[in-house]
């Protein structure tokens, strides 16, 4: 077995499409591009074909590790482990994140990662839902304010990440008399759209905003992955996704962020990619 190893570059995204598919994950390859413009990673080739991937998105003082995916052929010969160790020498922070697959326990938990929580999908056909709440259309006016919002509920500068989404999103915000007290993102993602993320105070509020997005998606295919702990699982399931159980597991390495820093939570992920 002979492979080299490189930075991932855009040339390079329609082997990771395949591999990605190979596995059973639904992403485009607009959906890799999103990861891959604020990540660095790496390929491994084999006679010029893509066969494995690893990448790391900075935020701040964190980083995710996302997109690890080695070819059938080659797993079990260390290939996985010679991709995180690149991806993760090209990086130091303070703390190391993922969702992982019970496939990729071994390998992370060798590399430091402890759990820390569950992530549930919740995915299918929107029912007839009306708004719940008060909420409507943000711009990217209101960038500045929903990037400090996510600070304030997770501790990591994801500016990047709203950044990108903000070019291909619809943002959807809750606004009071002290400003935006929460927001959610809608885009175009594997099969059909997903929400997420969505930063609220609570629970309720968290569902007046998805609920808003559904009410203009009725019938379409709406993902959300929140985790298990939020309280929203039951209400999705009325709203017509159905959880898979199989979901994937939160994962950190390195100083624990154990909650929110502030008044408002994460309630579903942008992907379980980015967090």
């Amino acid at each position: 077995m002979t492979l080299t190893f490189a930075a991932m570059q855009p040339a390079h995204l329609a082997g990771a499409v395949r591999l990605s598919a190979d596995v059973g994950w639904p992403h485009r390859k607009e959906d890799w591009r999103l990861v891959l413009g604020i990540s660095h990673g790496f390929v491994a080739l084999q006679e010029g074909e893509v066969v494995a991937t690893a990448l790391a998105t900075p935020f701040g003082n964190a980083a995710m590790v996302n997109m690890v995916i080695v070819d059938a052929p080659l797993r079990g010969m260390g290939v996985a482990r010679a991709m995180m160790e690149r991806v993760m020498a090209a990086a130091d922070p303070a703390s190391w994140h993922l969702v992982a697959t019970d496939a990729g326990l071994p390998l992370y938990e060798a590399f430091g990662f402890r759990r820390t929580g569950k992530i549930i999908r919740y995915q299918g056909l929107v029912a007839d839902v009306r708004p719940s709440g008060d909420a409507c259309w943000g711009s990217t006016a209101d960038l500045a304010a929903i990037i400090r919002l996510d600070r304030a509920a997770c501790g990591m500068d994801r500016a990047s990440m709203y950044s990108a989404l903000s070019n291909e999103a619809r943002l959807a915000v809750l606004r009071r008399s002290g400003g935006i007290a929460g927001h959610a993102f809608v885009r175009d993602f594997g099969l059909g759209r997903v929400i997420g993320p969505v930063v609220a105070a609570s629970a309720d509020e968290a569902q007046d905003l998805i609920s808003f997005i559904m009410s203009e998606h009725s019938g379409a295919c709406l993902r959300v992955d929140t985790r298990s702990d939020t309280g929203l699982g039951a209400w999705l399931e009325q709203s017509g996704l159905s959880a898979d159980t199989a979901g994937g597991i939160v994962m950190q390495a390195g100083t624990v962020i154990s909650g929110p820093a502030g008044p408002v939570s994460v309630f579903a992920l942008a992907s379980q990619a980015l967090g």
